[in-house]
């Protein structure tokens, strides 16, 4: 036996047709009001597959997907890390706040080292992150305590490139953030000595945190924001935001135009310069990745970098375990050995997965634990269709037909056992707070959900369909008689069927007290006719 072999199910056969898990990203179950995008779509093949014996619900945020607490909400990267792990790692957030709390990040030689680069002002440090408590990407606290630590050790010029959020938190809530890091700065400031200001900013989606190459473009307006200085220029980074929030009332903080912070004499405050230090204090990967490679790369050809300032880089987390990126980072992330793609390589199961870009790292990377490229490129097959570089509100259906046109093709080619779609509609759609869009991308999920599962029915093969979090499920709240959208995940369970095509292959589900997205990966192995590892969560279903 080797680490990865697999047992036959003394009861689960490896049935004639294919299993199929479908991941609705974003179609959480909400509270069925007014609010909930997803109770009010018509979604007649889900409301159908509801009614059956083998529906059940999932938790997908807080400790059950490895956040610190159930306060916080899932996300696609976690959320598919449970699922295709099988088990439950403590995730960025709850890591990074372990590395602070005791000391291990400030103390490691990473720090260290920024530190040592700066101390005595010798050379500017710069932070680039987004500004928030969303605690999906970062979470500001963690920059409040980074500033405190790098001021007990001397580091007397600080500069932080801020990138409004308005996407895990509420659409207009950057002042709030704003004016917490300006009294932290003031309280620094204060002391004799010590520079630390605001030097740049703009929203998430239009510079800096582009991910899976979609749109290049957005870090080159970044790098022209954070590191050039090039930019509309303000005196403060409340007056920006102010000012741009007074020119359009329906823009939301993460669609905030680029800004620079000048100074007396006009000019910017933190370009950033040879022998300077930056950390990208963002945790999760998929939206550093490709800044870090503006900084790191010297053969770099996404865009025009005008110059390449010489700085020490550092990110928050490892982005990239495979392809190591960035050199150097402050807290490791979680090693997700043991994914159910290695197990079912190692068994000769032939598999695909395929979403479009926004998505598509979501099945591959964050599926196999966080890994790059293939398990076996002999066994999987692997397709990512390119996303529209449009507002998603514009075409919520995204490309969710194209999804479906390939998923089918592929699966009546006979070729696979085993195939993992993601339909992100219901998640970036609900991401732009517009209602309407956000019930037309829960429509066209459930009637793509509905052609791949009669497809699946025919081939008498399995299906299992689900969420990774929520999302559409809330899209607004209502304060004083007036509606706020909400564009962030939710808390919310979310919904998992399982098709078993003609009833006859003897499923029933299991009595787990509390079931999570975890707990999939044991179930897929039981649909493919294998027992799970002995690590994984519990199964979801058990046999007659």
């Amino acid at each position: 036996m080797t680490i990865y072999d697999l047992q036959p199910h003394p009861k689960f056969k490896k049935y004639s047709g294919p299993v199929v898990l479908i991941i609705m990203d974003g179609v959480g179950i909400g509270a069925g009001d007014g609010a909930d995008a997803v109770a009010q779509a018509h979604t007649p093949v889900l409301d159908e597959l509801k009614k059956t014996s083998l529906y059940t619900e999932l938790k997908a945020h807080g400790k059950a997907v490895g956040m610190p607490t159930d306060a916080d909400m899932g996300n696609s990267e976690v959320g598919h890390n449970a699922l295709g792990a099988g088990r439950i790692f403590d995730q960025g957030a709850a890591l990074v706040k372990d590395a602070i709390d005791s000391r291990a990040l400030f103390n490691g030689a990473v720090w260290q080292e920024g530190i040592a680069h700066c101390r005595n002002g010798s050379h500017t440090l710069h932070f680039i992150g987004l500004l928030s408590d969303g605690n999906v990407h970062s979470h500001i606290d963690h920059l409040l305590k980074m500033l405190e630590e790098a001021q007990s050790e001397g580091v007397s010029r600080v500069r932080i490139h801020i990138l409004t959020d308005g996407r895990d938190v509420a659409g207009r809530s950057a002042l709030g953030f704003i004016d917490k890091l300006e009294r932290v700065l003031a309280t620094i400031n204060q002391s004799a000595g010590f520079d630390y200001r605001i030097a740049s900013g703009g929203g998430r989606m239009v510079i800096t945190m582009d991910r899976y190459n979609a749109d290049w473009d957005m870090v080159k307006r970044g790098w022209q924001t954070h590191v050039l200085g090039e930019g509309r220029h303000f005196h403060s980074a409340t007056e920006a935001v102010e000012t741009i929030y007074s020119e359009d009332a329906n823009k939301n903080d993460q669609y905030l135009d680029p800004f620079v912070i000048v100074d007396a004499n006009d000019q910017p405050l933190g370009a950033i310069q040879d022998g300077d230090a930056v950390i990208l204090f963002n945790y999760r990967g998929d939206r550093a990745i490709e800044l870090s490679m503006a900084f790191e790369n010297d053969d770099f050809d996404k865009f025009d970098r005008v110059r390449r300032p010489k700085v020490w880089f550092a990110g928050m987390m490892e982005y990239d375990g495979d392809l190591h990126i960035p050199a150097k980072y402050l807290v490791s992330p979680p090693a997700i050995a043991g994914a159910v793609s290695c197990y079912l390589c190692h068994e000769g199961i032939r598999s695909f997965a395929i979403s479009e870009t926004q998505k598509y790292g979501h099945v591959t990377f964050f599926w196999n634990g966080n890994r790059s490229g293939y398990v076996d490129k002999t066994l999987e097959t692997y397709i990512e269709i390119p996303s529209d570089r449009i507002p998603f509100e514009q075409r919520p259906e995204m490309k969710a037909y194209q999804i479906t046109e390939k998923t089918i093709e592929l699966l009546q080619s006979g070729n696979y056992d085993f195939g993992r779609i993601n339909f992100p509609n219901g998640d970036m759609v609900g991401h732009t707070g517009v209602f309407d869009a956000a019930v037309k991308a829960v429509e066209v999920t459930d009637e793509c959900v509905g052609k791949i599962v009669d497809c699946v029915k025919a081939l008498d093969g399995l299906c299992v369909v689900l969420a990774d979090h929520g999302n559409s499920d809330e899209m607004f709240t209502v304060e004083n008689g007036v509606k706020i959208p909400k564009t962030s995940h939710t808390l919310n369970p979310v919904p998992c069927y399982i098709v078993d095509a003609h009833g006859q292959h003897g499923i029933k589900l299991a009595q787990l007290d509390s079931a999570g997205l975890a707990n999939v990966a044991a179930t897929l192995c039981n649909l493919l006719g294998f027992e799970a590892p002995n690590n994984y969560e519990p199964s979801l279903i058990l046999h007659d």
